[in-house]
């Protein structure tokens, strides 16, 4: 066990971390630091310098990061339309770099040799936290509670936690666990831990059911500049107030539930529910803006590159070279992403009504059915036999030779 004397604590106030902190100052005798970052938790934040003083801490650092969070690490990731698996927005593993990179920053801060964290042996989350520790401070000690202690669950650490008088806001009778931030909130665990069981409504905290949302549909319009959004309804917004505001529209109508079974990149498969209101909307405006103002053939190597992008997010390899290269290109790529989306939001659904921009490639004297003086239909023969030629290569060579088809 190495020495430590000073630990930066990524710091929740939920069961895990509660307990790593009081574990950490029995274990290693070392001084701890319990920081938290506001990225949008709301009323979790509330009490958590008080608890984490009583149940050990030396010092507490609780940061607003909202605006960077959704500035520099959302937007950019919503700019790839970065989806993991078909389905996933990415809203947790998309905050774990800025916690970790704020983590080192504090530790040089103030002095501390080590930094700690609160995830499993058996989650993403210590990958994504510990390769950010590793790429922005390789010589920091990284301690991994999880991986080290005898507590192999749930029910081990609830018995720790009453013992030494530590309020959890996890129970037996609510056993699963979530996460939460600007983007989404996630559920996981527990009763969740079996995929035929539907989730419990009461569960849900972001959106409503959408056999409970509004009969009536609602119209809004976002606006984008270089693929980021920037206005709705016309009043312009800051990156953090304008995903808070979509999450307050989407929530209304029930839009962003998503039930997954994903695969870990450890290796196991896990089951996960997630609530993405906002981040749902911004995700089909954005596609539906990109539609008439990006190069086919530029639309096309960029979406190729998606899935490669978001499992560098998902697996935690936001400082990486081969993102940073990738982001490049997905920002490149935005330039000419301007203009504004009409949507409807209804009963859990998203529905594109109209796009416009004054960068549009959409031109109808060139795409009309009806008479035109810019395009000669005639001339579309050659392009297909030429398009077609290796095909009647191939063809003329079967008959040739007897092959079968």
């Amino acid at each position: 066990m190495a020495e430590v004397k000073k630990v930066v604590l990524a710091y929740s106030g939920g069961l895990d971390t509660s307990i790593i902190l009081k574990w950490l100052v029995e274990t290693y005798g070392c001084e701890v630091i319990a920081f938290s970052a506001d990225i949008g938790q709301g009323e979790e934040l509330a009490g958590l310098e008080e608890k984490a003083l009583k149940t050990g801490a030396s010092k507490v650092i609780i940061e607003d990061l909202r605006e960077e969070f959704v500035k520099d690490f959302v937007f950019p990731m919503f700019r790839a339309n970065a989806i993991y698996e078909g389905q996933y927005l990415l809203g947790t593993s998309i905050a774990r770099p800025l916690i970790a990179k704020r983590q080192i920053e504090i530790a040089h801060a103030e002095g501390a040799d080590a930094v700690s964290h609160g995830a499993t042996g058996k989650g993403n989350d210590q990958v994504r936290f510990e390769l950010t520790y590793m790429a922005l401070d390789p010589d920091i000690t990284i301690i991994a509670p999880w991986r080290e202690w005898s507590f192999r669950s749930r029910k081990e650490l609830l018995d720790f936690a009453r013992k030494h008088g530590i309020p959890v806001p996890v129970t037996e009778a609510k056993p699963y666990s979530s996460d939460r931030n600007l983007l989404h909130i996630s559920y996981e665990g527990g009763i969740l831990e079996d995929p035929w069981a539907a989730p419990p409504e009461d569960m849900f905290t972001l959106t409503v059911s959408p056999e409970r949302a509004p009969d009536r549909p609602e119209i809004i319009e976002i606006e984008f500049e270089r693929g980021d959004p920037v206005a709705i309804n016309g009043e312009r917004l800051s990156p953090a107030n304008l995903l808070a505001r979509l999450n307050e529209l989407g929530g209304k109508h029930g839009i962003g539930r998503v039930d997954i079974v994903e695969n870990r990149f450890v290796g196991m498969k896990s089951r996960g529910v997630y609530e993405t209101p906002g981040g749902t909307i911004l995700r089909v405006a954005h596609r539906a803006i990109e539609s008439i103002t990006m190069d086919r053939e530029v639309l096309h190597i960029r979406d190729s590159l998606i899935p490669e992008y978001s499992r560098l997010i998902y697996y935690g390899f936001w400082f990486a070279p081969e993102r940073r290269v990738l982001q490049s290109l997905m920002d490149m790529a935005q330039e000419t992403v301007w203009g504004t989306v009409r949507l409807k939001l209804y009963k859990g659904n998203v529905y594109v009504l109209g796009r416009k921009s004054d960068r549009s490639l959409y031109q109808p004297s060139f795409a009309t059915f009806e008479e035109d003086d810019v395009y000669d239909q005639k001339d579309a023969t050659g392009f297909i036999r030429l398009q077609g030629l290796r095909l009647r290569i191939a063809s003329l060579l079967k008959k040739q030779k007897g092959l079968p088809e």
